[in-house]
């Protein structure tokens, strides 16, 4: 068998030259193979090839090995094919996969089995720890970043075991059967046949739901199935020959060897290889437009995590906001909102509002301080782009609910100073500013009050971008009717895909698009389909799709309302946010137009706002040092 070596765990690339090493054994000649590779393809398609890694082995002392049947298979899909070293330092195997654009898990020995809650059976084979520890931690970092993966007989069991599922330790003992799971034919050959199912995204890959012929080099299998897995094959004797996600990430595992039977010129087993690099080639593409795009989410509820002890959001945690994650998803800007429930509105109550806001901007300025070296505090699309540009994320701060500056407009220019840069009039009940969209609770001003109205006049005059989400219709056409600059909807959805208060009539989306401002679709799942257990990914999508049909694709972005309980399966996190381009590219959706969506839509609207505060401060300060020379001359 072929080896391709890595002596002391260094990172190789490799050639598709297939020349004997008699042919090549002057330096003139090697010197001509090496000025010759520049002469097969253009700089631009070399950059846009995906680069895909591949779990390694030990190899004694010597260092880290792949079989070249797999170096082989990935270079006939028309990918490049890279080594991970074999490694327990989860820093370096994070900086080495945040590279490439795709993950084979590869072949190799039995796993431990208390990894999956059981003891050894004596009949398990040869185990390394090391490896076990060194394949979990690509698994868990390729899936946090969504990128595509692939399973390989081990690589399928570790994937199952990675994600809460168990093993036969052996199957002859624990599931006997006539089928021979260890062949002794070559490997290139197929020595029996499973059953593809129909539905499954194996049987779309190869483009058929009938028999395969596969090889057989196993004595493990899958026994319980992993959460978030199906089944996409079977062997005749029941045993779990493929896996897939059932929520549609590109994550497919087999039991067999199709790198073999591609060496051996099976052109089916190609496709495998072939969807893999189909799939590395949108997350590379989708990696390098945010590389230079300027991406922000409008919305998340992050802030209400700062009061529990020891949060620390530069550290990955369970909850959906933090840096680590927001670095997994190439999101480069996120809107804190500094969120206030509806309370009691006498003055007592208002007042203690006020302070609960002024805390809660507090908490984010805390955490920001405490990790420096990876954020900022941001107030314009300027600030957001130059800290990307030192390697930081941007954070801006909004507040969410317009009780929050109690019964004095004085509060807006407090709020400003502090770094505000919008605020969503109300939540889910009426307040002193306007109606709540909140269908169960009665409507008490028919849509902004007479405080209201001066309340989006002052906004307007401080340049504070006014966010309508949460508002009623009508109070959503007083506030297009009263502003003189482009309104927000920070977190919505469109009401035609699905009918919620929440959402945006096509008649709403159209006056928002003609006052110049955008609506940020928001996958909380209620919003998204009113089922909201039936809500998909694919839908979400959809209800960005509709608002750009409607409004135009220079008045949509994305404000996810994370950590206020939104969130659907491939979007349910900052790391998954690059899903979102992916799917975009995947619907045709080109360059320009997702730098649209992702922020510069957005963006030009804040700009807009500010300027015109902006000029205005000029203006007045122009206009008293006009007066102060006339009153001196006099």
């Amino acid at each position: 068998m072929r080896k391709v070596i890595l002596v002391f765990a260094s990172l190789m690339f490799f050639s598709c030259i297939e020349k004997s090493v008699a042919q090549c054994s002057d330096l003139k000649h090697i010197k001509n193979l090496c000025d010759e590779s520049y002469s097969v393809m253009s700089p631009n398609s070399e950059h846009s090839i995906p680069l895909i890694a591949l779990s390694s082995s030990q190899y004694g002392d010597r260092g880290s090995s792949v079989s070249g049947t797999y170096v082989n298979a990935i270079l006939k899909a028309g990918g490049l094919p890279v080594i991970i070293p074999l490694m327990t330092d989860a820093k370096t195997v994070r900086i080495l996969l945040e590279n490439v654009d795709g993950l084979i898990m590869t072949g190799g020995e039995d796993i431990r089995p208390h990894l999956y809650n059981e003891y050894p059976i004596e009949q398990i084979g040869a185990v390394d720890s090391i490896r076990d520890v060194y394949d979990l931690m690509l698994i868990q970092l390729a899936s946090n970043r969504n990128m595509p993966i692939l399973g390989i007989c081990r690589g399928e069991q570790l994937m199952n075991v990675a994600f809460g599922g168990s093993l036969y330790q052996d199957i002859p003992t624990q599931h006997p059967s006539s089928v021979k799971h260890l062949q002794s034919a070559p490997k290139s050959s197929g020595t029996h046949s499973i059953d593809v199912l129909s539905s499954s995204l194996l049987s779309n890959i190869i483009g058929r739901d009938s028999q395969i012929v596969v090889n057989s080099f196993h004595h493990q299998s899958v026994k319980g199935l992993a959460s978030g897995f199906k089944v996409g094959a079977y062997a005749s004797d029941g045993i779990v020959e493929s896996i897939e996600t059932t929520d549609g990430r590109p994550m497919l595992a087999v039991q067999w060897h199709p790198e073999a039977m591609v060496d051996g010129g099976d052109t089916i087993m190609g496709k495998i290889f072939q969807y893999l690099i189909t799939q590395a080639g949108y997350y590379r593409k989708a990696r390098s437009i945010h590389q230079r795009i300027l991406s922000v989410d409008t919305h998340c509820d992050t802030p209400l995590w700062f009061r529990r002890s020891n949060f620390n959001m530069g550290k990955r945690d369970t909850n959906q906001i933090n840096i680590p994650k927001m670095k997994e998803g190439y999101l480069d800007a996120i809107f804190f909102a500094a969120f206030i429930s509806q309370g009691n509105r006498d003055v007592e109550s208002s007042e203690k509002a006020v302070s609960a806001v002024t805390n809660l901007i507090n908490g984010i300025y805390k955490q920001v301080n405490m990790n420096t070296e990876v954020c900022g505090i941001s107030r314009t699309a300027k600030e957001a782009q130059l800290l990307k540009e030192d390697g930081k994320k941007a954070i801006f701060i909004g507040i969410e609910n317009g009780y929050g500056i109690g019964k004095d407009l004085k509060n807006l220019s407090l709020f400003k100073s502090m770094g505000v840069t919008y605020m969503t009039l109300c939540h889910t009940k009426n307040n002193d500013i306007c109606d709540t969209s909140n269908r169960k609770i009665e409507k008490e001003w028919g849509g902004l009050s007479p405080f209201g109205s001066q309340v989006v006049k002052e906004m307007n005059r401080l340049g504070i971008l006014i966010d309508i989400s949460h508002a009623s219709d009508s109070t959503f056409w007083d506030v297009i009717h009263t502003s003189k600059q482009p309104v927000v909807a920070t977190h919505s959805a469109t009401r035609t895909l699905c009918n919620h208060d929440r959402n945006l009539s096509d008649l709403q989306l159209k006056a928002l698009a003609d006052k110049g401002g955008v609506i940020q679709v928001c996958p909380f799942a209620s919003y998204i389909n009113v089922s909201k257990d039936k809500a998909t990914f694919n839908q979400y999508i959809d209800h960005i799709e509709h608002a750009i049909k409607i409004a135009g694709i220079d008045h949509v972005g994305i404000g996810s309302d994370f950590d206020g309980g939104a969130g659907i399966a491939r979007i349910n996190g900052a790391n998954d946010m690059i899903n979102i381009t992916i799917a975009l590219l995947q619907r045709g959706y080109n360059e320009d137009d997702i730098e649209k969506i992702w922020g510069k839509n957005f963006f030009r609207v804040l700009d807009q706002v500010q300027a015109a505060y902006d000029s205005q401060r000029s203006n007045r300060i122009k206009s008293s040092k006009i007066q102060k020379a006339h009153q001196l001359s006099y």
